[in-house]
């Protein structure tokens, strides 16, 4: 049976498309998340939320948990963070965390129609960012604007926090600035992360390295007598594939099914060469390697250099060592306890929102949950619509999953705020 709840979310749903519509239509790759950050803020302005920009510095924080950031020539100047808040002073019961920056779209040729300019059809917005991740606002606006309709005293007494962060996709020093410098928290963090409507309790961990290859260079008529940089590369990748395969069975992930792989490593970018009847004499692979939750970046670190240098001093084609560098990512895996009292509610959330319970699971990658819970011990998951095609081509967001998802949050908020955290 519909309630006023339900019957407010639908009457809402088209200003929530739009808003996604306008959100997608923002290049917000990392560095340039501005221009969509402001769209977050008038939104979340226009439903009576205060609004505080917390600068973001382009440089590489002085924490030791921090990735590695970029080089500030690829950033915009004078970069920030948005947190909208529920009037009031106190802290807050409870954040809501998404992240602003998408991936690049370097091929839109390939894409039916360009990236940045979202279109619907079948039933979903297409675009970067449509649901990486920028469905999970959608879904904070729509839940926050019916919840204003049907109970517009609910935040009287406690207060709710929404936070938009930068550089999810690549370090993940937003929401650790956020914390660290900023103070940002709550009793709990929901994570509005795309999870096709199920419960993401936890991640393995994440390092990203770049391997540079040196090798013998020359003419193409002589390609044959030595082993060129890119030729060179590939094969410390597919010594690292077998190294990460090995973990599986010296350190399995236990929430995880027997076909699913948790430590993948990914050739995500080669650059080499110079001409095409000249054989490459150097070359950067930049890689994305997974490691078990029990690790530490550092200890994972050196097992990736290790696995590294002995491929190399194994194959006598390599002149040299290769030399490895840290890029991005060093986040350590991260786990919510299947019986806490967030994934408890969170999932009778969904299930009095559509009569069944929500899957739960874990990924064989990472999230801003993590830095909630590692560090900090406040309860985080993840929960969101339904994606297709992250990262990748043609990526979309399936509308109706939206209106779902936040019919959830916005019963999980209730009870969070309108019937007591036991309801």
């Amino acid at each position: 049976m519909q309630t006023d709840l339900d019957r407010a979310i639908d009457a809402h749903a088209e200003s929530a498309f739009a808003f996604l519509e306008a959100l997608v239509a923002q290049p917000s790759t990392v560095g340039h998340e501005q221009p969509a950050l402001e769209i977050f803020a008038g939104e979340a302005a226009s439903l009576g939320l205060e609004i505080e920009r917390l600068p973001f510095a382009n440089a590489q924080p002085a924490d030791p948990r921090a990735g590695i950031a970029p080089a500030p020539h690829l950033l915009s100047a004078d970069r920030y963070q948005v947190v909208a808040r529920t009037p009031g002073s106190g802290n807050l019961t409870l954040l809501l965390n998404g992240h602003m920056d998408v991936v690049p779209a370097n091929s839109p040729d390939l894409w039916t129609n360009p990236p940045f300019e979202p279109q619907r059809r079948d039933g979903k917005l297409f675009g970067r960012g449509a649901g990486d991740m920028k469905s999970g606002f959608a879904v904070g606006i729509l839940a926050l604007r019916a919840l204003r309709d049907v109970a517009p005293d609910l935040f009287a007494t406690r207060r709710l926090g929404f936070i938009a962060v930068v550089e999810e996709e690549n370090t993940g020093n937003g929401a650790l600035t956020s914390i660290t410098e900023h103070g940002v928290t709550a009793r709990e963090v929901v994570v509005l992360e795309p999870t096709d409507l199920g419960l993401l309790l936890g991640g393995v961990g994440v390092l990203w390295v770049d391997i540079h290859v040196i090798a013998a260079s020359g003419h193409a008529f002589a390609a044959e007598l030595h082993a060129n940089a890119v030729d060179l590369g590939m094969e410390l990748v597919e010594g690292l594939r077998r190294w990460a395969g090995s973990l599986r069975q010296s350190d399995p992930e236990p929430s995880m099914s027997a076909n699913e792989n948790p430590y993948n490593v990914n050739l995500g970018q080669v650059h080499s060469g110079d001409w095409t009847s000249t054989a490459p004499a150097s070359a950067v692979f930049s890689v994305r390697v997974g490691f078990p939750r029990a690790w530490t970046p550092e200890r994972a670190e050196a097992a990736v250099r290790e696995a590294i240098a002995n491929t190399a001093k194994a194959d006598p084609r390599f002149p040299t060592q290769p030399r490895v560098r840290l890029t991005g990512f060093r986040a350590k895996g991260h786990l919510l306890a299947a019986d806490a009292p967030l994934g408890r509610d969170m999932s009778a959330a969904h299930e009095a929102a559509h009569g069944v319970p929500p899957a739960a699971f874990t990924l064989g990658s990472t999230t801003d949950a993590r830095a909630y819970l590692n560090d900090y011990d406040i309860p985080a998951l993840c929960y969101g619509p339904i994606a297709h095609n992250m990262h990748g081509i043609d990526e979309s967001v399936e509308l109706q999953s939206i209106v779902d998802a936040a019919r959830t949050l916005a019963r999980f908020i209730l009870m969070r705020f309108g019937q007591g955290e036991g309801a």
